[in-house]
């Protein structure tokens, strides 16, 4: 089951009792990093999550707040014995800004593969480091440059029926391969297929994640059958929505309002403004637009 946290909620800077955004996602011992702002590696480990179980770091823009803490971040990764590759994926055109950032980092321990993904249109990858079956999606922000939304879906195995397959005598080393939806030959010459041993398939788990972006109807669409949508809320104050759309971000009631629209199970709001120091003060008025709103703090934890 994947496990979700949010190991920082804040924008622009980091405080004293409040991060910088990034979200880690943990499934069956390999771990995917969104974002990686200043002090992002200390925020891990006062989280508690194994910074050495980390194989793929999404990034969705460059700017400050969402980038500066790589060369720490990589470098606290080299310390943990890492030798295995690390990916590292990013809007198109931006590979060099994070070299640039490397260039403190000398001697990583680990090999560095960079996928870039394009900025006019939607993609999708299969994070096979992470697990075969997980597919990774990225929709393009509108943001003040070049930024990505990301939403990962787990997709589970058949639920495998091992009574049946005793009933059909099939040997054990025959299991794991119907499980996985091959079909086998048996040595008595019997041919049988998955759907023989096995259920209808489980309902995927899904999370989206959008940060640093306007609101847009595409986004409710992107989310949709997510059951947990983190989404950005700069401000409570709607009185800042004027200021917000021209610097391209979104308040708190426009990331509600998107929720309900997608009909995700879950928000979790994320990336206040520095001066928006109680966030949790506007619960009550949100949850009137989405009742399953969570305003969110530093180690935020679900599983899912």
């Amino acid at each position: 089951m994947p496990e979700i946290k949010l190991v920082g909620t804040g924008g622009m800077m980091p405080l004293k009792n409040r991060w910088l955004t990034s979200c880690y996602i943990e499934h069956e011992g390999s771990a995917v990093l969104i974002d990686c702002g200043e002090g992002t590696q200390i925020a891990l480990a006062e989280s508690g999550c194994k910074i050495s179980r980390i194989n793929l770091l999404l990034i969705t823009h460059t700017h400050a707040d969402h980038v500066s803490g790589i060369p720490g971040f990589l470098l606290s990764l080299g310390n943990s014995s890492r030798t295995e590759p690390l990916d590292i994926y990013l809007p198109q055109g931006k590979t060099g800004t994070i070299k640039n950032l490397m260039c403190i980092c000398d001697r990583l321990p680990f090999e560095i593969i960079f996928h870039e993904l394009p900025t006019s249109k939607e993609s999708s990858f299969i994070a096979d480091r992470i697990d075969p079956m997980c597919e990774i999606r990225s929709l393009p922000l509108r943001h003040s440059c070049d930024c990505l939304g990301y939403s990962l879906t787990l997709r589970r195995k058949q639920v495998f029926l091992p009574d049946e397959a005793k009933r059909l005598d099939i040997p054990m080393p025959y299991w794991r391969h119907l499980h996985a939806g091959e079909t086998v030959t048996l040595e008595d010459g019997r041919t049988i297929t998955p759907d023989m041993v096995t259920q209808s398939s489980r309902p995927p788990k899904k999370i989206t994640y959008i940060t640093d972006t306007l609101p847009f109807g595409a986004i409710a669409k992107f989310a949709s059958g997510s059951q947990l949508f983190i989404c950005e809320g700069m401000y409570g104050d709607e009185g800042k929505k004027q200021s917000m759309n021209h610097k391209g971000h979104m308040l708190m009631q426009d990331a509600c309002s998107l929720a309900a629209r997608a009909g995700v199970e879950r928000l979790w709001l994320t990336h206040y403004s520095p001066a928006e120091f109680h966030p949790e003060n506007y619960t009550k008025a949100l949850k009137k637009i989405f009742p399953e709103t969570v305003v969110s703090h530093d180690g935020e934890y679900v599983e899912i």
